[in-house]
């Protein structure tokens, strides 16, 4: 089978969710005997990722055409509320517009079950394919010398107890309660990787970054490598995040084999339950798990985390990702006979 995986703006979005994503599609693929072609006149089935307008007008062109195509529901209202200044108010016309997008389709795959219970929710009667965006268990392995490295970089001691945390500095991701939880936490430190230009955000991410307590780095935007490290020395993962479609920076985390503190939100209890992480319900859980974990006081629940992301590996991801494709192009044949 060959297949086109198409997004729009791919070396704007490669930092992003989204971008992340698309590579590991394609690793997943390709490790699962899948050919990827760099066009869809080449391609049985395409693969498209991104809402943008030219995935749209794509997408058209393609349905008819006649060509079996895949559209990927990686965002929602629900996440696309609370990111940046106005997000609130066109959500939604989003809304709108991903349902036009999504429903281009002839399947469409999203990254939980709680994201398709969503879509089920906007009233799309298409196949959905509820598929996690995967996790390279070969690739994320705990390295104890470069979380050193990573100790020495960022100027913590042995003896710190350091709490780390990643994504967008946005509303939504929780910025805001991580710096209050830091501010409660005075003993502990609190490093955040993640980059957003502040001026799109709204004032309550922007004043927690510009007003953080001292025991707070916002080291911005760092590569895998270092992001790896940073979950290979860190003493806790922590996702204050409101809204989720699946978490890859959770699934890494779980596979790092570092203690994880999430939020306790619908997405998580699809896929990660309270066997594979702690969960907090709000600022004030947030900070007594915290120092229930840094001192020992909880059993350890990684090695349950590392088990449920064995159940998302690439090898997982890539099969099912070939049977969507196998039943994008049945029901292509199927409307094509149909006319």
């Amino acid at each position: 089978m060959k297949v086109y995986i198409y997004s729009e703006m791919q070396k704007k979005i490669a930092k992003s969710g989204v971008g992340r994503a698309i590579y590991h599609q394609k690793k997943a693929l390709s490790d699962c005997g899948v050919t990827l072609v760099d066009s869809a006149e080449e391609a049985d089935v395409v693969h498209i990722n991104t809402v943008l307008p030219n995935s749209y007008q794509l997408a058209k062109k393609l349905r008819k055409a006649g060509k079996p195509l895949v559209y990927h529901a990686h965002s929602t209202k629900e996440d696309f509320r609370n990111s940046y200044i106005g997000s609130n108010l066109v959500a939604g016309l989003f809304k709108r517009w991903v349902i036009s997008c999504y429903t281009k389709g002839d399947v469409i795959v999203t990254p939980s079950e709680y994201s398709k219970s969503l879509l089920k929710g906007y009233g799309i009667k298409k196949d959905i394919f509820a598929i996690s965006n995967g996790i390279d268990l070969e690739d994320y392995r705990r390295d104890e010398q470069a979380g050193k490295e990573f100790r020495r970089k960022y100027g913590f001691s042995d003896e710190d107890k350091v709490i780390v945390s990643a994504g967008m500095l946005i509303k939504r991701k929780g910025v805001q309660d991580f710096t209050e939880i830091a501010r409660q936490l005075p003993q502990y430190k609190f490093i955040w990787f993640g980059a957003t230009n502040l001026n799109l955000v709204g004032h309550e991410a922007r004043n927690a970054v510009k007003k953080a307590p001292k025991n707070v780095i916002f080291a911005g935007y760092v590569d895998k490598p270092m992001l790896q490290a940073a979950l290979s020395g860190g003493d806790l993962f922590m996702f204050p995040s409101y809204e989720e479609n699946e978490g890859i920076v959770v699934l890494e985390a779980l596979a790092m084999k570092i203690p994880a503190l999430l939020r306790n939100i619908p997405v998580f209890k699809s896929w990660v339950s309270s066997e594979g992480a702690y969960m907090a319900n709000n600022t004030d859980e947030f900070v007594r798990l915290t120092e229930d974990i840094i001192e020992g006081r909880v059993p350890s629940r990684v090695e349950n985390g590392y088990e449920v992301v064995r159940s998302r590996s690439f090898a997982q991801t890539g099969r099912q990702l070939a049977e969507a494709y196998e039943q994008a192009i049945r029901v292509c044949n199927a409307r094509k006979n149909s006319k």
